[in-house]
């Protein structure tokens, strides 16, 4: 694995160090994301809820929200359809928990993946009226390409409004209130033009009690809107959105909500992942503990049943539907370890000298194979999607890898495409099968020209050097300045100087190994390395090691741990 550091001169370090009167380490990590200006540096170490811009500067918005007051003043009848996955899952929650304080009774419906596809479909928005028609239509996470859509609703006198963050693949719905910020860019939004769904229906949600409290409407005037920033944070940390601008903001207040959040659904579903909330919730928590929990339902099921849960006051229906859930994820990681298994095969065997990797099987699930993209394009270190068999089509999705814009690679592979949409990280793509082999010369040749025909091996990215001895709890206290990481805002990758192990690592589950690291004062330092059984460090030799940062957790106590990377002899030894 090479290991890849570009020095930061230290004259900035020392310059952001006496400005901001924060330490070199996390001078330089700013410094390395960016942020060389006092201000922004300042702002991005403290970042507070009154920073958030006015909701109203989102084109839409403003019309939207008097939509809303007109459907709660004549007390509307109002459909809100939101998408599978956690985003639009959270998203839905937070509108239809508002909508129904405010004294409205909104149907909410969740397209059912294996018969209705992705989002706002025509499918989806019949069975939505079986129940009668609405005088509001609101669809969260999807629509903003759904053009006949809209406009069968607005033949039948539906009034639509979309709150949407996927990029428009073709002219977006006309007819429809569209708050989008790709669609509609406004000047001076950067600091929300990245905001995923959540995000926008908070900002709506925002502007909507902003003019009801002018109005002093008590219920208004009762809420407190930060109580919704747990549901934010879960959707905005789940759907791969850069963690800057105001995404850090919900995502940093978000977590702290979270932990404290009193939900009986989210307490449920942290039973059922082995959380305690008494520890703090990290962004990890929410993609591989969380996060897959409420989306293996609208992989497997009908994603309504997250939304149910997030909804619920009834502790024992919590509890079930927790638990449901809870098997529902279970049976979806068993179908995906076995995706995983072939999809490595096919690329070991067919595809390691391919530039971006297109993988199909006809017996893999369309469901699941958006996590099997994800784990295939980190192992290696190339876009990579992952398609299963839906009738004559191969459907599934794509996840992406820094510095390559998977929207913009599909939108040059559109000619063999049926569908696609998402954003730079994770994508939806469907497509003929008898077009697979098209596809996937052109998905390679587009990224291969990006990489001008390098096809490298996976790296570690350093975001700095350290010594051991400078591995301690203040380190830890400093670090955590720069949480939450995430998409954008990555977790610091350090390379670690003078350390050496006194014993033999001790393996475990055949595949992983535990470790105790000794620095040049003799302290030590526990870790953990996953998956790397096949490799381990020798010991009595002075070594390197890329590592991160993190707490372990265990009865009752709390200890520093180093999560191995990778490891090499430091100059000069040998492992004799």
């Amino acid at each position: 694995m090479r290991w890849n550091y570009t020095p930061v001169h230290a004259d900035s370090v020392a310059e952001l160090v006496r400005a901001t009167g924060t330490t070199p380490v996390v001078a330089e990590l700013l410094l390395r994301g960016g942020l060389s200006e006092p201000t922004a540096a300042t702002r991005f170490l403290t970042p507070t809820l009154a920073t958030l811009g006015d909701p109203f500067l989102l084109a839409n918005l403003d019309a939207a929200v008097d939509r809303l007051l007109l459907a709660l003043r004549r007390k509307e009848k109002v459909t809100v359809l939101g998408d599978y996955d956690v985003d639009g899952v959270c998203s839905t929650t937070i509108l239809v928990s508002l909508l129904r304080r405010l004294g409205l009774s909104p149907r909410y419906v969740v397209p059912r993946r294996a018969e209705e596809g992705y989002g706002l479909s025509r499918t989806s928005i019949d069975r939505a009226l079986e129940a009668g028609k609405p005088d509001l239509f609101i669809a969260l996470d999807c629509g903003t390409n759904s053009g006949e859509e809209v406009a069968y609703l607005r033949s039948l006198g539906v009034d639509v409004i979309i709150v949407d963050h996927h990029r428009s693949t073709e002219a977006p719905a006309a007819g429809a209130l569209l708050i989008n910020p790709h669609v509609n860019p406004m000047a001076g939004d950067d600091a929300w033009r990245f905001l995923c769904t959540v995000g926008l229906v908070f900002k709506l949600a925002h502007g909507l009690l902003k003019k009801l409290r002018a109005a002093n409407d008590p219920v208004a005037l009762s809420i407190v809107l930060k109580d919704y920033l747990d549901l934010v944070a879960m959707g905005t940390i789940a759907d791969l959105v850069p963690l800057a601008g105001e995404n850090r903001i919900f995502a940093r207040h978000g977590l702290r909500v979270l932990a404290e959040t009193r939900r009986p659904g989210l307490h449920a579903l942290m039973g059922v992942s082995g959380l305690k909330s008494d520890q703090g919730i990290v962004p990890s928590d929410v993609s591989f503990r969380l996060g897959p929990r409420i989306n293996a339902s609208g992989r497997l099921a009908d994603a309504s049943l997250s939304v149910d849960l997030l909804l619920s006051e009834d502790y024992n229906f919590c509890d079930a539907t927790a638990r449901r859930l809870d098997e529902l994820n279970r049976e979806r990681q068993d179908i995906e370890r076995g995706i995983t298994e072939r999809a490595e095969r096919y690329v070991e065997e067919h595809f390691l000298g391919s530039s971006g990797l297109v993988l199909f099987d006809e017996d893999w699930h369309p469901g699941v194979v958006g996590i099997v993209a994800g784990r295939i394009s980190r192992k290696y270190n190339r876009p990579a999607i992952v398609l299963g068999n839906e009738g004559d089509l191969a459907k599934g999705s794509g996840r992406g890898i820094n510095g390559f814009n998977l929207v913009e690679i599909l939108g040059a592979c559109s000619a063999c495409l049926d569908s696609w949409g998402g954003h730079p990280m994770a994508v939806g793509v469907s497509l003929k099968k008898t077009r697979l082999d098209e596809f996937r010369k052109m998905f390679d040749d587009v990224i291969r020209h990006g990489r001008n025909g390098d096809v490298t091996e996976p790296g570690v990215e350093l975001s700095g050097w350290i010594d051991g001895v400078q591995i301690n709890e203040q380190l830890m206290a400093e670090l955590e300045q720069l949480q939450p990481f995430g998409m954008g805002n990555p977790e610091p990758v350090f390379g670690v100087r003078g350390v050496r192990l006194r014993n033999r690592p001790d393996v475990f589950k055949e595949q992983h190994f535990r470790f105790a690291a000794e620095d040049a004062n003799g302290r030590r330092v526990s870790g953990v390395a996953w998956k790397m059984a096949d490799r381990l460090p020798p010991v009595g030799p002075v070594l390197e090691l890329a590592i991160q940062l993190n707490w372990n957790y265990y009865n009752g106590r709390r200890m520093l741990q180093l999560e191995l990377l990778d490891w090499r002899l430091a100059a000069g030894q040998n492992s004799a």
